[in-house]
């Protein structure tokens, strides 16, 4: 399987890494699932709304990149994948901002899918990141939140699915 994790303050191009994922996997891959995640205008933690101006991201490196590929190895144990391309973004950054691209290929559609979607679900609730928020209300460190923490838990505890589908 081949994977591609990286952590940078960089912006990156979805087209330019599908096409490497493409290439990559050559006739094998039945499907390609992309996910591109964006920096919010509004803040969604504790529900108090105010206006975003910044999010920064902090990392210590090593332990992100590792953080990050034990995610890829259990979504690895769990769907049959080709490759799986995992770009954060670290750093200064501003509403409307690419923050996170997760590319995942498989032979079948229900497996890239799900796989990336997982992928997304760990990485906002087990990647390691500290987030700065400036909004119009202050300046704040944010953790996942309860919404979050909950998607999460529906890959491991069934009851926690339920309820979460019946939100």
């Amino acid at each position: 399987m081949h994977r591609v994790i990286h952590v940078q303050q960089r912006d990156f191009d979805l087209a330019e890494q599908y096409q490497k994922t493409r290439q990559h996997c050559g006739e094998a891959a039945g499907a390609i699932a992309a996910f591109v995640g964006l920096v919010r205008d509004h803040n969604a933690h504790a529900g108090d709304g105010g206006r975003v101006g910044t999010l920064t991201l902090e990392h210590y490196p090593g332990m992100t990149e590792s953080s990050i590929s034990q995610i890829i190895d259990e979504a690895e144990t769990r769907w049959p994948l080709l490759a799986t391309t995992v770009i954060h973004r670290v750093g200064e950054m501003h509403p409307t901002d690419q923050i996170v691209l997760v590319v995942v290929a498989s032979a079948h559609r229900s497996a890239a899918f799900a796989a990336a979607e997982f992928v997304m679900d760990y990485l906002k609730t087990r990647a390691v990141f500290w987030k700065k928020e400036t909004s119009d209300q202050g300046v704040k460190w944010i953790e996942s939140t309860l919404a979050d923490r909950q998607r999460a838990a529906t890959w491991t505890d069934p009851e926690t699915a339920l309820d979460a589908l019946k939100k």
